[in-house]
């Protein structure tokens, strides 16, 4: 069995104007910065084996902050955790989104559980028996809970910034 702990990145520029990233590199803000400073501080008694992250900026600064609490140096990142691909939503404040029909090019639920199962394959056969920390997002972070308990994403909790949850892969 494979201990994953799960995070989604720090509060972001984006995040505090609410506009929608999706796949965008993303900057943590200072908030951000504290949190995963708090994270890192959450995380420092705990044995880790890999360090592993979406290639987005805003999770590998938050991955890169987390880790000097640790001896590794090297982070595995991989885009199996980016975000959702919000098509053209990206970059648009999320209130305005309402009312708007949705892209054809805005990524779909089936391949976003797709892309949390691919991940979770990559884990157990990349770190069998190892404890990882990996920094995601909240769509991706959803689905992989989602696959893994299989319970619907609608039934799982959204995470918030620079939280970190324990599963048992």
């Amino acid at each position: 069995m494979t201990l994953l702990y799960l995070a989604r990145h720090g509060e972001t520029i984006d995040n505090a104007r609410e506009i929608m990233q999706g796949q965008t590199p993303g900057n943590l803000n200072e908030k951000g910065i504290r949190q995963a400073f708090r994270l890192k501080e959450e995380m420092a008694g705990t044995r880790i084996d890999a360090f592993v992250s979406s290639d987005l900026r805003r999770a590998v600064q938050t991955c890169q902050i987390v880790m000097k609490a640790h001896r590794q140096q090297e982070i595995d990142c991989t885009p199996l955790l980016r975000e959702r691909d919000w098509g053209d939503f990206t970059g648009r404040i999320i209130s305005e989104l309402q009312n708007e029909p949705w892209p054809e090019n805005v990524e779909s639920l089936e391949d976003i559980l797709q892309r949390a199962e691919q991940f979770i394959q990559y884990i157990r056969n990349t770190y069998p028996g190892k404890t990882v920390f990996a920094v995601g997002h909240g769509i991706i972070n959803k689905a992989i809970q989602s696959v893994l308990y299989k319970r619907p994403m609608k039934d799982i909790e959204k995470m918030a910034n620079a939280e970190v949850r324990i599963l048992k892969i």
